[in-house]
């Protein structure tokens, strides 16, 4: 399994201790760590951490920064050269707990038909999701028009904790540019749907599993701000438009 990392000024906030202690006790996980152009010391630090463990960490720079859904995007492919059974992205400020990359592989092994497993940030008592009220909900709101706009019952794709089953499919996912910089989350799915149409593949709504966190954290310093929200609006507009308002082709490279 391979995780990709992307990263943006992430010297303030980076916990290079929870990797390595992360690496030391699990064996089966590699990272892919994407400096997507930081002007801060964001890639010595990656670089140290590199340096600790060459044969597992891996990093890729960018020249310029592109954005978190670019910077997935060139890590997922980048990932994808290495053949692995699974990939996925992680957020580099760990609101949600890497041990639960563990859970996510255990589900996608013990399940051989769900081939997406999604982070998903359920408020429920026994459960520690600490997030700014105006966040959680804005976050609901948007959640419920991003399921409509889907047609798909799906509680939280914002999540920044997803692993993918590597299948003929998922180049293809990342194969072309995504069009929204924060709602590639959604631009995924919506691939994922326009590609299955009018074939025998099994549903979205039957290969992807939300997995409800225990613990998930809102770290400060995050890059998305309340107004991003208000432009999330707009992507799902063109998300909409581009994949899910009439029939096409299946998305190819």
């Amino acid at each position: 399994m391979i995780i990709v990392i992307p990263c943006y000024d992430e010297e303030q906030r980076f916990d290079s201790a929870s990797f390595i202690d992360f690496l030391n006790k699990t064996a089966n996980v590699n990272f892919v760590f994407v400096n997507d152009g930081s002007t801060d010391n964001t890639h010595v630090i990656l670089e140290s951490l590199r340096q600790k463990d060459p044969g597992r960490v891996q990093l890729l720079n960018l020249d310029a920064n592109r954005g978190k859904a670019e910077a997935v995007r060139q890590g997922i492919l980048h990932a994808l050269e290495s053949q692995p059974t699974y990939v996925g992205f992680w957020d580099a400020d760990l609101a949600t707990p890497l041990k639960v990359i563990d859970d996510f592989y255990q589900l996608l092994d013990k399940y051989p038909h769900i081939e997406m497993a999604f982070g998903a940030r359920v408020r429920l008592l026994g459960r520690t999701i600490i997030r700014s009220p105006i966040r959680h909900y804005l976050g609901r709101a948007s959640a419920t028009l991003i399921s409509l706009v889907l047609d798909l019952p799906i509680y939280d794709t914002q999540c920044g904790a997803k692993i993918f089953r590597v299948t003929h499919d998922t180049r293809h996912l990342f194969h072309q540019p995504f069009m929204t910089r924060w709602t590639f989350d959604v631009e995924i799915i919506a691939r994922l749907i326009q590609s299955r149409n009018g074939t025998n593949l099994p549903k979205p709504g039957d290969v992807i599993y939300e997995y409800p966190l225990d613990v998930w954290n809102d770290v400060h310093g995050s890059k998305i701000k309340p107004k991003d929200y208000l432009r999330s609006l707009i992507d799902l507009w063109r998300i909409h438009r581009t994949y899910l308002s009439s029939p096409k082709p299946r998305l190819r490279s």
